[in-house]
């Protein structure tokens, strides 16, 4: 029997897919198809893939083409391939010619023409176009809409509260309502204290949403947004970049599944240094307190892995002299664990997380919520394990590209519950009416 391999991401599955399959099942008798990996087309640059892997594995599979279905996780894997499934042709398309010549020294390599004038990034350009607005200041928008560039089917349509910075380039600048009225969805990172009004007013003219962290000052009104969501069919979608990084979804899935045994104790730093001194400076340049600036990034994995119900909290804030909280450190206690936090905007310290369990414990190094890599350590040094997963750029790209798969799908991928999400926006609530806060 003659045994032929191909591999493709097969995104938006089209007629130029179906082609190479069926000239590559022409060449033998069994048709092996190698689907990547979500966390391999990531590694590899393929950022603008609005499949996940397991739809992009059915779509596949639907053709009737494929006798064996494989997924591609890492590089070099090609020859372990040929060479465990006893491979007679390496089949790829044309656009790939001369690239895997090495692979002739472990099976024949035939380059198939590719079908002209059909192509992945033409199909996602032509059926995902989504206008997009930006809102906010220009320091915290220039690096979102430099990122967004490089997404097939996001189009940057314009900002509001940028004033025209240069660092956005020509973009134009317009008032809110305007800038609904010119988008399909908005991405919001403006005054925490004006989103609320900022995501029902896009809601209501049924615009959808990605927002930093908290969209809003309380559970109920969290709960208000997500169920006028729902109510308008849109989506509604958080922010925080960290939770989109592959390192970090890997990280939790590890801890979850017991690598280091039962979580006691989750430590996270997040700090910068402001070069404003006074209030009133702060609020007209637009620079955030410590709870604005790296709250809900600090709390995230606390309660996305010892979860809300905590049994009691403390929490003690440091305020300059202008009543501007430059640092604030929150302990949770729940009923088999710990949890620490530290923001500051003012003070700096190593922006580390660690992660304590019986077995063993995760260190991700500073800046943690950027990590690309983490370790796992045991008692055992010999035992311990490294992990890497490169991150691109600031890691908008991210969570952009999957808000445009939640729009085009009509789902969203619960990268934030939505109990973390309320419980995130609760503690915003009872650290700005000081309910039960120590101030220094």
């Amino acid at each position: 029997m003659k045994k032929v391999i191909t591999y493709g991401t097969f995104d938006m599955l089209h007629q130029g897919h179906l082609n190479i399959l069926k000239r590559a099942k022409e060449l033998g008798d069994y048709l092996i198809v190698g689907v990547t990996s979500d966390d391999f087309d990531s590694r590899r640059g393929k950022i603008n893939v609005q499949q996940s892997m397991m739809e992009r594995v059915e779509g596949v599979k639907e053709t009737g083409l494929a006798d064996q279905i494989i997924i591609e996780e890492y590089e070099g894997q090609k020859i372990d391939d040929i060479n465990r499934l006893g491979i007679d042709v390496f089949a790829i398309g044309s656009d790939w010619k001369g690239k895997f010549d090495y692979l002739s020294e472990f099976c024949q390599v035939v380059y198939l023409e590719r079908t002209k004038g059909i192509s992945s990034t033409q199909v996602r350009s032509q059926h995902n176009h989504l206008r997009l607005g930006l809102v906010g200041k220009a320091k915290h928008l220039w690096k979102v809409a430099n990122e967004a560039v490089a997404i097939n089917g996001i189009d940057i349509v314009g900002t509001s509260g940028s004033e025209h910075d240069s660092r956005l380039g020509e973009l134009p600048d317009y008032s809110f309502n305007e800038l609904i009225e010119k988008s399909d969805a908005v991405f919001i990172e403006s005054n925490v204290k004006d989103r609320y009004e900022q995501i029902y007013y896009a809601l209501n003219h049924r615009r959808h949403v990605l927002c930093d962290l908290p969209m809003a000052i309380g559970a109920e009104k969290q709960r208000e947004l997500l169920k006028n969501a729902r109510k308008n069919e849109c989506v509604l979608m958080s922010g925080v970049k960290t939770a989109y990084s592959t390192a970090y979804y890997r990280l939790l899935l590890m801890v979850k599944s017991g690598e280091i045994g039962d979580v006691i104790s989750v430590e996270t730093t997040c700090t910068s240094l402001s070069e404003i001194s006074k209030i009133s400076e702060h609020i007209e340049n637009n620079i955030w307190s410590s709870m604005d600036a790296w709250g809900a990034t600090a709390l995230l994995p606390v309660f996305q892995i010892l979860g809300t119900n905590y049994a009691n909290r403390n929490i003690v804030t440091k305020l300059s002299d202008d009543h501007f909280d430059i640092f604030t450190k929150m302990d949770f206690v729940y009923e088999n664990a710990v949890a620490t936090v530290k923001v500051g905007k003012g003070v700096k310290s190593e922006g580390e997380m660690i992660i304590s369990g019986t077995k063993g414990y995760v260190y991700v190094p500073a800046p943690w919520w950027k990590t690309s890599y983490f370790e796992i350590r045991y008692e055992d040094q010999n035992r311990n394990k490294r992990f890497f997963y490169e991150l691109e750029g600031e890691g908008f790209k991210y969570e952009l590209v999957n808000f445009l798969r939640a729009i085009n799908h009509g789902r969203v991928i619960n990268y934030t519950d939505d109990v973390v999400l309320e419980k995130i926006s609760a503690v915003y609530k009872e650290f700005c009416s000081r309910e039960n806060i120590v101030e220094i």
